[in-house]
């Protein structure tokens, strides 16, 4: 069994990036086993906090979390062309004291929702420094931008065949580029 998390970088109720996670969860190939996790807990990054009190028991759990998985999904939003602070201030939590054990080796890919019609080019394209920072070994075989997803997703479902076609292609490419990776 192949553990992926996928990890949404959008705290809104409604998010399409927690709702295509989640959508990751039932096109899943056989054999593959996804978990939804988000930044839900995880407040703004403060050294004198981390200082005081170490780190934050929401940091903890998403810690251990992505430890366990044999790889890592960020399922990102894209705002003003960029990366989300809130998905970026979670990393940076995640990052503290022990970042190779968190992240480095760890299989990780990208996709994303959104409402404009470039879907989260811009947001996956500047993920990557981070991720090559990290030590990930990032999934280049195949990507997933959901465009003008307020057309696609009804009540957190993900209504659209041919997306959920394309996001099904996506995680056994995923899967198959995990289970050929040496464990980190």
């Amino acid at each position: 069994m192949t553990r992926i998390l996928a990890l949404s970088g959008s705290l809104r109720a409604g998010s399409f990036n927690t709702a295509l996670a989640r959508t990751a969860q039932q096109v899943a190939p056989e054999g593959v086993q996804i978990e939804v996790a988000t930044l839900h807990g995880v407040p703004l990054y403060d050294g004198d906090v981390e200082q005081q009190g170490g780190i934050p028991a929401a940091v903890q759990a998403l810690k251990s979390q992505i430890i366990a998985a044999d790889g890592l999904l960020l399922v990102t939003p894209e705002y003003n062309n960029g990366v989300p602070g809130v998905f970026k201030n979670g990393i940076d939590w995640l990052s503290r004291a022990d970042m190779k054990s968190v992240f480095g080796g760890k299989p990780t890919g990208l996709m994303g929702a959104s409402m404009s019609g470039f879907g989260t080019v811009s947001s996956q394209h500047a993920w990557l420094p981070t991720l090559k920072l990290l030590g990930t070994r990032v999934f280049s075989g195949r990507s997933l931008m959901v465009s003008r997803a307020q057309n696609l997703f009804t009540e957190g479902q993900l209504k659209d065949d041919a997306t959920r076609q394309m996001l099904a292609a996506y995680l056994a490419d995923f899967a198959a580029f995990v289970a050929s990776q040496p464990r980190a």
